[in-house]
């Protein structure tokens, strides 16, 4: 054999066993399953969608009105309720996400650690109409006094602006209630939960050796947590927001049992009234004629782009959370 020849590579060739090639084949037809449920969810809707459009055109996105009983259907207010509920949690529900994660991964002792993983994943096991009970029965006679509080003290700014007194002695409470950010600090609690785990497991995973390098340095705990661990888990955090994102988005028991329906074009998140597009469907579907109910279909079809496109982006950041390159000792 000739020294040519010697210089070739070998091929190399993988033999799998029976077992993996059982396990190979499952897992690529569950996944392959999965993505023809979810294509053929889409082009169901989507199919749903032609009808409304022939029958509204265009404006069906643009008008704000959803009055069936004059035939005029519009989700533009409806699709502004559903960001601003789903802001409202995020806002709130981001910064308590990440001090869970940060307190159970680097300061609970070892007990509490356990303890303090199951409560959270039991807040995620918790059903939504539990929530919104709570919500309705519990949150909104606190959360009043906040809404009254931020519009008397930031009623300058659109979002907090209420059209009341709110520094009358005899304020008016119902002006408060039922609106776009009680029900956002009900689903506040529903996405805690789900931001929080994805977290918590990024910032498990930062490497020990970095970790003890930057106290070796003379690092305190803190430093340590914000220049190697909360860079390392950078991309987690963004991937946990955007599935605790889309998790708000489609919402719907919670929100039903809270708000007020009201289709105003409107951004004062305070005051009473508003609607999402999953609390329009649950709340119309049983009543709506064939026309209407084409019309809740394509609102279902563009909840479910938004969602999937959130989930989707979230899913490529949680993929890419290995973010050592940028930590800095």
């Amino acid at each position: 054999m000739t020294t040519a020849e010697l210089d070739v590579p070998r091929e190399l060739t993988q033999v799998y066993s029976r077992t993996d090639r059982i396990f190979r084949g499952t897992s690529s037809g569950i996944g392959a399953f999965v993505l023809v449920l979810t294509g053929s969810i889409g082009l169901f809707l989507g199919y749903q969608a032609i009808p409304t459009l022939h029958r509204y055109g265009l404006s069906f996105f643009t008008q704000s009105q959803w009055n069936t009983g004059e035939d005029i259907l519009g989700l533009s207010a409806v699709l502004l309720g559903t960001l601003e509920v789903a802001l409202v949690a995020l806002l709130v529900g981001f910064p308590l996400a990440l001090f869970t994660a940060v307190y159970i991964s680097e300061y609970a002792p070892r007990r509490l650690k356990g303890i303090a993983i199951a409560a959270v994943d039991l807040m995620a096991a918790v059903p939504s109409i539990i929530y919104g009970l709570w919500g309705f029965f519990l949150l909104q006679p606190q959360a009043i006094h906040v809404s009254r509080w931020l519009a008397q003290h930031f009623g300058w700014i659109p979002i907090f602006h209420v059209d009341t007194d709110a520094n009358s002695a005899s304020w008016a409470q119902t002006k408060f209630t039922a609106s776009a950010f009680i029900a956002g600090l009900a689903v506040s609690m529903m996405v805690i939960p789900l931001a929080c785990s994805v977290m918590r497991s990024v910032f498990a995973q930062a490497p020990l050796g970095e970790r003890e390098a930057a106290l070796a340095l003379g690092s305190t705990k803190w430093g340590m947590i914000r220049s190697v661990v909360i860079p390392f888990g950078q991309g987690g955090i963004i991937g946990g927001t955007m599935l605790a994102l889309g998790r708000a988005l489609g919402e719907t028991v919670a929100v039903l049992l809270i708000i007020s329906p009201a289709y105003d074009l409107k951004i004062n998140i305070l005051s009473v009234g508003t609607q999402t597009t999953s609390a329009l469907i649950a709340k119309d579907f049983g009543e709506a004629s064939s026309a209407q109910l084409s019309a809740l279909l394509t609102a279902g079809f563009v909840l479910f782009c938004l969602t999937l496109s959130v989930n989707t982006v979230a899913a490529i950041f949680v993929n890419r959370s290995r973010s050592g390159a940028t930590t800095e000792i």
